[in-house]
This record gives structure tokens, C-alpha cells and sequence, in this order.
């Protein structure tokens, strides 16, 4: 089942008048079928107007506008849009509803007052459970986490009450005070917490739900450098520290199994300081493999790639089939360069990031360029079949592309905005051979693709508008390739394949992460299809732990170009004490430790202890105890402190006005959550951030970020029609038609927020 809904808006002085549709297909979007009167032709608003319920269960929930009330309405429908209910709100929403992941008939959503909301009868009722609530997710078993403001502002940020609730707001715990923000990865709560020095602030981690604590042991740091979270799982987390200076890049330190203990994984890590952009991306297709991009001493930006999850990264070897560009010094050496969110913030012809998906085991496409750094020129199309290790040109120029039929099957359409298109491209060799297939014989102007969530379907929509003397009208032509892949894939149809592979002869040739995986996956030559059953087929086999197992430990990282895990300069001959649970522990390391998560078996053994010294240390500054300081009977000091604030405001006022007003960044702690596939990564129950946020532009709301403030819609004093098309059998779907969706700030708005930030401080 396929949904679309279109709405219409006209600014009128102070009032906006609009009409939204809506149209239901029952065949993967071949034919709609005009169901507006279902929702008795509602507004449904264009922020978060449309919810989807999480897998299977057929729930949605379209937001509209009721006009004269205070309060809103919702259209509930638990049978895939066939049929709807309607029901007041006695609030207006501030966030789009949130689904209990667990189960689906339980929703939340915060009100433009700051209340807290819950329902669980699928909207049919809703009580208010928490008054002044900022921020709001869902965390593991139905346990709901929430920032509250006791001084009654979500302005006064720094000082926010972290509770959690695991009864539906029956009952309440506190379990942070002095919160910044905070954010949820794999089984991994974070919070940024002020120290009480100043602006300062420091980030927590807990593994157990907010019950216990304890600040992140990462190496010394400036008090102008920001954190962000770019990727968590169960096992570790990968956290970038950003360097001082608004130098736009920093360094990547990945985590111990606690999520605590940190050591260097990667150094001038690309990071933008303007738009927040870095062009970290875990390659969902092979476990351990991630892509990102650094800033060279010369300024250029170049990609790199690790294969075990951060222990060493390289740059990509070049594809045979390209010649280095006029980049590259050496026209015989050079590398392959990913475009991702950097390029497409900087408006390169760049309009899709890279894509991998579980199920396609191996399979990555991805724009790039080939030379010595990323470069300007119009960029290709790469496909890799092993995990990034190999590459090849798969298209010249530019296109959008898709995974359909678990990677035996590919598709691309060429982008071209300014010129219209009649024909696709698809490959069903993993990208070595393409066909062209014209669709249609008049030719649209092309805004999107659209296929089923999990590469499984043998469907894909092209949308797209066609001009008429009247004006513009969208249209959405949807292809079953089921009519040229007729034959279902049997055993001879597959090979086996051992992942990590690059020397046979090599008796541990394929170990990764402690263990081998072996695959069964489709001849390149076997024209047939994998089907929605298909399950991928793997057999691991565990390898004895060698040098590449382990990850640089505390306090030592590995030099570029280097296996060797060395001191930092800043720490080399000093004790490595850090402070756990409470308690000081030192730390006695020939300089590695396993990576978290290897399964290796026996082999190398590396001595590594951690000692408890025995003496008590202050490990979370969560509780209101840790900044309680002894009063003085003299008033000298008092005054002398006085006085000393007072320059420091001084100063530090002219500091953030010039920092801040005249173009800098916010000194955040910054929370950007990579989305994670589920099926790759088994996490549940964690909030996931939009993941074409960086094509699409900003997300609506920055739920993972200190900066998190909803962003309204951008009014143009134009009319706009914006278009959500949304597939009812999972919690996400690309969103079509970006260049219609307007969430950007205006200038007014951006001047606006930069006033409160100033009044703020």
C-alpha cells in the first residue's frame, strides 16, 4: 500500500488558505485512487502532518488544522489508510506523534505549551501527564526519557531535570539535573551536563537507562570544542572532538564496551563548523566498514575507509576502469573520493548519498571522483560488490539510484533538473552491464524515486510533474521489473563468497573482527529473482586474535599510514589514571585493546589491566551534591569573586558576540546520531534521525542535538504545494520532491534565534 498527500497552501496577509489530498494505492503505486473524502477533505498540516506506525502494524496518523480552535485534529487509520477516524485534540502539536516502538496503540507527542502527552488507545484519548517538557524519546522497554524545565523555560537550557518514566507518567524518577540535551544510541544514554565552571559542559554516559552515570574518559580537551555522537551501537560508540578554532575538522575516538573509555580512532576528521556536515557513513552491506572523509594539510578533502570498525582507516583504491582527474599529481597513483553531505552542502551535482543495504550483502553505490581529493567536476557513479574494497564505474555523471530485490537488481535515473526524462536504467549484474528501458512516451520532469523500505520489492515509482497550458500536474508512473526477472532464483543460481577476502592463500584470509563470514550470493550472470523470502545466508567461523583485533587503548593512537599504535605527545610518560563508577582506576596498557565486539578466539594476547586505586572521585556531575561548595566567613573573597564574574561576563560577552553574532558556531555539544539500519545493527527502541537528512536538507526537528529547537516552515509570501508519499508497511521512506519541501529558516528567523541565543546567555 502506497500513500500520497499532497497539500496546497496560499499566504493571504495573516491567514493561509490550503487543500490537501490524499490518493491510495493497493499495487505498489501502479494506479491511485482519490480518498480525500475519507478525511473529509482536512488540511493536514505540512511540518509532520503525516505519521507512520513502526513495521506492519497499518497504523497512520494525519495531523490537520482545525480552523477557529485551539486545539488540532488527528486522522487515525490502523487498516493501511483504507479506512480513517477522526479525533480532537485538546492541544496543538509541537513535534510529530511518536510511536511507542513496541507497540504502536501507544503515542506521545509534546504540545506548543510544552506539555507532555500520552495515549494509549491509539489517539482515541490523550492525558497530560508532564507540564514544561523540551525534549522527549522513547528509550529501551517502553521507558520514556524527558527534559524538564523547573524554572518554567526550555530557554534556560543548561539547568534541565532529566526524568524517565516506565509506566506511561504514573510515576516519575529523576535521574539528571543541570542538563544541556541528551540522546539515545544503541543501549547507550548520552547527556550533555554542565560542570558548573562557566559555559562548560561535559558529556555522560549511561548503560542502564539513566540509572547509573559516569562522564566520558576522553582525552584532554579545550573548553570551545564541541561532541558529536556519529554512530553507537551495543558494543561501542564513535564520538568526534572537534578541534578549537573553527578549524572544521577534529578527530574521531571510538569507545570501550562501557562506552566510557575512549581512544584516538582517526585525526582531522572533516566536521563543518557552519552547517553541522560531516560525511561519516556506515556501510550497512559488511559489518566494521565505515566511510568518511578528512581535511588535508593542503585543504583538500579526501575520503577514507575502515574495515574494522575504526581501528585503521585508508583512502580507496582507485577502480581500474577510471583515470585519475586533474587532481592528482601522479596520474598513476591517485584514489577514489565519496561525495556525500559535505558535497551536497556545498551544492555540488551531487544528489544522492551513498546506499548500502543488509540484505544487498556487499553492494555499495555511491557518487565519486577520482584524483587526489574530492573535486568539483561533475562526479560519476561507483559500485562496489565486496564491502568497499573494490571499486568500478557503474555510470557517468550524475543519477539517483535504488537496491531493489535484495541487489539483484539495480536502478538509475539520470539527473537532470532542467531537462525532462522518458527512461530508466537497471542492472541486474550489480552494476557491470546496464540496460535502458523507455517508460514512458512523454517525456516528465523528474523529482524522485520511490521503492519499498528494505530493498526486498521488484517495484520502483518514478515521480514527476508534466507541464500543461494550465499550469503543472504530478505524475507517478510505477515499473514491475517481476515481468523481466519471471524466473525465482535456485541453488545453482548462488556462489559462496567469504567476506574480507583479498588473499586465499592466506590461512586467515577473511578474518574481521574476530571470525570469518561466509556467503551465499547471486551469480552475477544468474538473471532471476531473490524474492521477498529472501534471507541472507551466512556461516561464521571464528579466528585466532592477531595485531588487527585490537584498537588503539587510552592515550595512544595510531600515526597515518601506521599500524603501530604510539603515545600521544600530550600524555607520553604520564600515569593513565580516569575515574569509574566513582572510584580512580590506573590504567597499565602496552597501548591496545580489543576492539569491542571481536569474537576472536586464543592467539595474541596483549596485557592490559585496569587497577583500582582505591580512592574515591567524583565520576558524574549529575547530582546536585558533586558542585556543592563550602561558604567562606570572609567577605573579601566574596567580593574579589564578585568582581571577577562580573569581568568574566565582560568578556565573555564580547567574546560570544563576536563569535556567535558575527558568524561562528555554538559551543554545543552535538548530537548527531547516524541512522543505524535495524536489521544491521539490532538496536530497538532508539529514536532514528532522518536518513536523507543531509539531502533533503535539515530535519525538522534536531532531536539528537544541544541546538535542538523545531524549525519552522520557510514562508516565501509565495504558494507552495508540498507532496508526502509514504509507504504504510515501514516507519520510513525517502522523502520525494525535496525541491517542493521548504524547511530552511528565513533570514528574520535565523536573525530571531540569534537574539534569544544572546538574551539566553
Amino acid at each position: 500500500v502506497v500513500l500520497a498527500l499532497t497539500t496546497y497552501q496560499v499566504p493571504f496577509f495573516l491567514v493561509r488558505f490550503g487543500q490537501s489530498k490524499l490518493y491510495r494505492s493497493e499495487n505498489y503505486g501502479k494506479s491511485f485512487q482519490d480518498v480525500t473524502t475519507l478525511i473529509n477533505n482536512t488540511f493536514i498540516r505540512t511540518e509532520f502532518g503525516i505519521a507512520i506506525g513502526p513495521e506492519n502494524s497499518g497504523k497512520v496518523i494525519l495531523t490537520g488544522d482545525v480552523s477557529g480552535s485551539k486545539g488540532s485534529r488527528i486522522i487515525r487509520s490502523v487498516d493501511f489508510g483504507n479506512t480513517f477516524t477522526r479525533t480532537d485534540l485538546p492541544f496543538q502539536p509541537l513535534m510529530q506523534i511518536s510511536y511507542n516502538p513496541r507497540n504502536a496503540s501507544v503515542l506521545l507527542v509534546l504540545s506548543m505549551k510544552n506539555e507532555l502527552w500520552i495515549s494509549e488507545n491509539f489517539g482515541e484519548s490523550w492525558k497530560n501527564i508532564h507540564d514544561m517538557v523540551c525534549l522527549v524519546k522513547w528509550g529501551a522497554d517502553s521507558t520514556i526519557l524527558f527534559t524538564t524545565s523547573p524554572n518554567g523555560s526550555c530557554i534556560d537550557r543548561g539547568m534541565l531535570e532529566l526524568k524517565k518514566t516506565s509506566d506511561f507518567g504514573r510515576t516519575f524518577q529523576a535521574i539528571g539535573s543541570r542538563i544541556y540535551s541528551f540522546g539515545l544510541g544503541g543501549r547507550f544514554v548520552f547527556a550533555s551536563v554542565m560542570t558548573g565552571q562557566g559555559t562548560q559542559r561535559v558529556i555522560h554516559v549511561s548503560g542502564d537507562g539513566g540509572e547509573s552515570w559516569d562522564m566520558a574518559q576522553l582525552p584532554p580537551v579545550g573548553h570551545e570544542q564541541f561532541y558529536s555522537i556519529l554512530a553507537a551501537n551495543d558494543d561501542m560508540v564513535f564520538m568526534h572532538v572537534d578541534e578549537p578554532g573553527d578549524s572544521g575538522f577534529g578527530t574521531i575516538f571510538v569507545s570501550d564496551d562501557r562506552g566510557t573509555v575512549y581512544s584516538k580512532s582517526l585525526e582531522r576528521h572533516l566536521y563543518t563548523t557552519t552547517g553541522g556536515d560531516t560525511d561519516f557513513t556506515n556501510v550497512t552491506s559488511l559489518r566494521g566498514v565505515y566511510m568518511t572523509s578528512v581535511l588535508a594539510l593542503d585543504g583538500s578533502v579526501q575520503t577514507v575507509i575502515s574495515f574494522d570498525q575504526g581501528g585503521e582507516w585508508q583512502p580507496i583504491r582507485k577502480p581500474q576502469n577510471s583515470q585519475c582527474d586533474s587532481t592528482a599529481k601522479d596520474k598513476d597513483m591517485c584514489s577514489l573520493h565519496i561525495h556525500a553531505s559535505y558535497s551536497i552542502s556545498q551544492k555540488l551535482n551531487v544528489p544522492m548519498l551513498p546506499l548500502s543495504e543488509p540484505n544487498a550483502v556487499g553492494l555499495i553505490i555511491a557518487h565519486g571522483s577520482v584524483g587526489d581529493a574530492i573535486s568539483v567536476l561533475t562526479p560519476d557513479v561507483y559500485v562496489s560488490d565486496d564491502g568497499g574494497y573494490t571499486w568500478a564505474r557503474a555510470l557517468r555523471g550524475p543519477h539517483h539510484y535504488a537496491i531493489l530485490d535484495s541487489g539483484g537488481l539495480l536502478v538509475a535515473v539520470e539527473h537532470s533538473p532542467s531537462l525532462p526524462i522518458s527512461h530508466i536504467k537497471f542492472s541486474t549484474d550489480e552494476g557491470q552491464c546496464w540496460h535502458n528501458y523507455t517508460f514512458t512516451s512523454s517525456p516528465l520532469f523528474f523529482t524522485g524515486l520511490a521503492s519499498e523500505p528494505g530493498a526486498h520489492s521488484m517495484n520502483v515509482s518514478i515521480w514527476g510533474y508534466r507541464e500543461s497550458l494550465l499550469g503543472q500536474y504530478w505524475v507517478s508512473i510505477t515499473i514491475d521489473f517481476n515481468d523481466l526477472l519471471t524466473r525465482d532464483c535456485d541453488e545453482k543460481d548462488y556462489v559462496p563468497w567469504l567476506a574480507h577476502s583479498n588473499d586465499l592463500s592466506d590461512p586467515e584470509d577473511g578474518c574481521m573482527l574476530g571470525f570469518k563470514e561466509n556467503f551465499l550470493r547471486l551469480r552475477k550472470d544468474s538473471v532471476c529473482w531473490n524474492g521477498r523470502d529472501y534471507v541472507v545466508n551466512k556461516q561464521p567461523t571464528p579466528c585466532p586474535c592477531t595485531l588487527d583485533d585490537f584498537l588503539c587503548d587510552f592515550g595512544y593512537y595510531r600515526p597515518e599510514n601506521s599500524s603501530v599504535c604510539v603515545e600521544q605527545p600530550d600524555l607520553q610518560g604520564k600515569v593513565l589514571e580516569f575515574c569509574l563508577h566513582g572510584r580512580k582506576e590506573q590504567l597499565q596498557t602496552k597501548g591496545y585493546r580489543k576492539i569491542p565486539g571481536d569474537k576472536c578466539e586464543g592467539g595474541m594476547v596483549l596485557e592490559r589491566r585496569e587497577i583500582d586505586l582505591s580512592n574515591y572521585c567524583v565520576s558524574n556531575l549529575l547530582g546536585s551534591e558533586t558542585l556543592t561548595e563550602s561558604r567562606s566567613s570572609s567577605a573579601a573573597p566574596v567580593v574579589v569573586a564578585v568582581i571577577a564574574v562580573l569581568l568574566a561576563c565582560v568578556v565573555g560577552a564580547v567574546l560570544f558576540v563576536k563569535k556567535y553574532v558575527c558568524g561562528g558556531r555554538f559551543l554545543v555539544h552535538r548530537y548527531s546520531v547516524l541512522q543505524q539500519h535495524a536489521q544491521a545493527n539490532g538496536i530497538e527502541g532508539v529514536d532514528e534521525l532522518d536518513a536523507n537528512a543531509a539531502e533533503t536538507g535539515k530535519t525538522e526537528y534536531h532531536d539528537d542535538s544541544d541546538e535542538a529547537r523545531p524549525l519552522r516552515t520557510q514562508n516565501t509570501g509565495h504558494s507552495h504545494s508540498t507532496t508526502h508519499i509514504t509507504h504504510t508497511a515501514d516507519t520510513t521512506l525517502d522523502k520525494l520532491l525535496k525541491q517542493y519541501r521548504l524547511h530552511t529558516c528565513a533570514s528574520s528567523e535565523r536573525c530571531f534565534l540569534c537574539l534569544q541565543d544572546l538574551l539566553e546567555y
